[in-house]
């Protein structure tokens, strides 16, 4: 008789963005049991059929959470359903830490690794990103060519900014009550400077078998979208994973203004006993 084939697990990277969540999905894609990317629509989806599937529309009334519940797993092992070679799924979305509850109620024991970076650091790496193309625009900042370094990291750090969205989503997974067993907080500063450390702890905390990645030539890119939001060079990833030194382009007051923000380097706000790496 033959043996039954174990199901497939799914895993889910969420964070901060230019925090190491592309670099972190396009090392894990090494391993061949893996299959991980850039950030997915597939969060998006699940938004647009949990509100179809509420109050919002007039028939739900007769759908049940089970079956809402069921709608929504489905969905999740089925939008992979078409690559059947990879054993583990690695999703990649901002919006993961703010839908804890709602992973943990899919996915019994779901893991969710958070990518985590200086907070002014970030925002140095998004106004590099700006100022590597002066004669366009980007769809991060609605097209409009009236901005300045001040009023970028305002639109960015706005609570449905595309920083302060995520910062204010990984700070609610943090406090939050699924947090223990199921969060880990990966920061960027770890995974540059001694990669392999970094990663096996992440393995360790899957609970999957190790595999011997090449950290000296990790490539990953999206170019098409890259293009269509503006901003070139948001998901390029360098071969050798290393820090690299350099000094800061955001105005002084301004970097000195988010320096403090990284809430996970304070022991004593790890009221969870989360893994931080």
């Amino acid at each position: 008789m033959p043996d039954t084939p174990t199901p497939r697990r799914f895993h889910f990277i969420s964070g901060l963005p230019r925090a190491g969540t592309t670099l972190l999905a396009a090392i894990l894609n090494q391993n061949p049991r893996f299959r991980a990317g850039m950030t997915s629509p597939l969060a998006d989806i699940l938004g647009v059929v949990m509100a179809e599937a509420s109050s919002k529309n007039d028939f739900a009334f007769d759908v049940t959470d089970a079956q809402r519940a069921a709608m929504l797993r489905g969905l999740v092992e089925h939008f992979y359903s078409v690559d059947d070679r990879a054993e583990a799924i690695f999703d990649t979305s901002r919006l993961w830490c703010s839908r804890m509850g709602l992973l943990e109620t899919l996915f019994p024991g779901v893991k969710v690794i958070a990518c985590v970076r200086q907070l002014a650091w970030v925002l140095d790496s998004m106004e590099r990103l700006v100022r590597q193309q002066p004669v366009s625009v980007s769809k991060v900042f609605r097209f409009d060519t009236n901005t300045t370094v001040y009023s970028r990291v305002e639109a960015l750090t706005d609570p449905r900014g595309m920083v302060g969205f995520a910062y204010q989503a990984t700070k609610e997974a943090f406090y939050g009550e699924h947090a223990r067993d199921h969060l880990m907080l990966l920061t960027y500063e770890s995974l540059v400077r001694d990669p392999e450390t970094a990663v096996r702890a992440v393995y360790a905390f899957l609970g999957e078998p190790w595999f011997e990645h090449d950290f000296d030539h990790v490539q990953y890119s999206a170019d098409e979208f890259d293009a269509r939001v503006g901003m070139p060079g948001l998901h390029v990833v360098r071969a050798k994973v290393q820090a690299v030194e350099r000094k800061a382009v955001l105005p002084r007051d301004v970097f000195g203004r988010f320096a403090n923000e990284a809430f996970w380097a304070d022991p004593g706000n790890n009221v969870n006993g989360v893994t931080i790496v």
